[in-house]
């Protein structure tokens, strides 16, 4: 076996799905093959998030280029980093963090940081002859060593094995169709997903998507709309008449599927609503430029709650309106799974804030929001401690890496929310989930682990 001392580190500049520029690391242990990790971005960004160091250089790629990120990974952090010990991420991820020196990542740039902390998981792999999936689940068990089965039971109040035990292949959130910043802006509501509660496989909860995405297009072209046309994450992007049509069509295409709507599938929204918000005010172009109040918003969301089968709802209130959170929480959080996303930003100070303060029921983990690996499970551990659920998550801007994949099963999270099923950012994602739900090694929960909502 190769050793696992950090012999090299190169970065260069490669690309997205949107056709931007990102970074790509990649970390030799002595010995070994490289291993390697590409960094997403984000188009509906929160305010919060740790900072992506882009050129500025308005006369190449608009300014969006890396250069100066793939400098630093190939000056300071290859030399904070060699000779480093790969397996021990705690004190790579900590070593980074202080060679960086600022609160948001913004000297260096968290897409620097973030290549480099998951460059090093690949690279112990290749050093050890394990898979990624092995170093990503014994970073996790490092960083929370009681972590369970019973404990994550405990904490979500079921007699059921819950989230964060065992590894677990996720249940799937997925894109149908796509507004706000995903798709030009012809909708409000930036997502409408599906989750499949009532499969009790991974490969049966992704046919079964696969099955009512396709539905999806068929009727939006019999209805006249664009069935064909994706936004960035690959969900249809049709110039519907109204936010609420969008809904009407994905419960068609579950009853077109031969699937029950609520029992087989359930309907996620991401609202985004940070996007459309403005001094206290949501303004809602898709109904002729409708202000709303908080409340109002918030009474719209249990009017759709009461009508449709949602599950899920993602980003309902502004990231800042801790107020219309709470009123929000109040009302639908024993009813609906409530992801923090610009709300939270994967920080676990900011999730701190929302579980004093009884904001939400969910996080989505996002790493590039936090910029390492290590902070990423101390948000999700802390998560998982205080009942909360974590829904794994990539970015508009994705590319062929699959580190989260590897990731939701290898923390047992119990959810994943990668995009839809029409690009192939997204399927390297999926298909690699495939491969590790062949044999009977993780376990799968699926829509039991939002028990104790159905039962309120």
């Amino acid at each position: 076996m190769a050793s696992t001392r950090i012999q090299r580190v190169h970065a260069r500049e490669v690309f997205d799905s949107r056709g931007r520029p990102t970074v790509e690391v990649e970390i030799a242990c002595e010995g070994a093959r490289p291993g390697r990790a590409i960094v997403p971005s984000g188009a509906s960004t929160g305010a919060f998030e740790a900072l992506e160091l882009r050129d500025g250089d308005a006369g190449r790629l608009q300014g969006l280029g890396v250069r100066r990120a793939v400098e630093l990974v190939n000056s300071e952090v290859r030399s904070a980093l060699i000779g480093q010990d790969a397996t021990d991420q705690q004190a790579l991820d900590q070593l980074l963090i202080e060679l960086d020196g600022t609160l948001n990542k913004s000297r260096l740039g968290a897409n620097a940081i973030l290549g480099a902390s998951l460059a090093a998981v690949y690279a112990t792999a290749e050093a050890t002859g394990t898979r990624p999936v092995d170093q990503f689940r014994r970073a996790w068990l490092e960083h929370a060593p009681n972590r369970s089965a019973g404990q994550a039971s405990a904490a979500r109040g079921n007699s059921t094995t819950g989230p964060g035990g065992d590894s677990l292949l996720p249940l799937p959130m997925v894109n149908m169709i796509s507004g706000g910043k995903h798709a030009g802006g012809n909708l409000d509501f930036q997502d409408y997903l599906i989750l499949p509660v009532g499969a009790t496989s991974y490969p049966q909860a992704f046919e079964w998507i696969v099955t009512v995405y396709q539905h999806v297009g068929q009727l939006l072209t019999r209805a006249g709309f664009e069935g064909v046309l994706v936004g960035d994450e690959g969900g249809f992007g049709p110039k519907l008449a109204s936010n609420e049509q969008a809904l009407d069509f994905v419960v068609a295409a579950i009853e077109a599927a031969g699937l029950r709507p609520g029992e087989d599938v359930g309907i996620g929204l991401d609202v985004a609503s940070s996007h459309f918000h403005r001094d206290g005010i949501y303004r809602l172009i898709a109904t002729g430029d409708e202000e709303l109040s908080a409340s109002d918003v918030v009474n719209l969301l249990e009017e759709w709650v009461n009508r449709y089968p949602i599950v899920s709802i993602e980003d309902g209130l502004d990231e800042d309106d801790w107020h219309g959170w709470k009123e929000l929480t109040q009302r639908l959080g024993n009813r609906v799974q409530l992801i923090g996303d610009d709300l939270f930003v994967t920080n676990p100070e900011r999730l701190q804030r929302g579980i004093d303060s009884g904001v939400a029921n969910s996080v989505l983990i996002k790493l590039n929001q936090i910029g390492t690996l290590t902070e990423t499970l101390r948000t999700l551990n802390l998560a998982l401690q205080n009942g909360y659920w974590p829904v794994v998550s990539a970015r508009s801007g994705e590319t062929e890496d699959t580190t989260i994949a590897d990731l939701v099963v290898a923390t047992g999270a119990g959810q994943l929310k990668v995009g839809s099923v029409a690009r192939s950012e997204r399927l390297a994602k999926y298909n690699q989930l495939l491969r590790l739900s062949e044999g009977d090694e993780f376990g799968y929960l699926g829509g039991s682990i939002f028990q104790s909502l159905r039962s309120s």
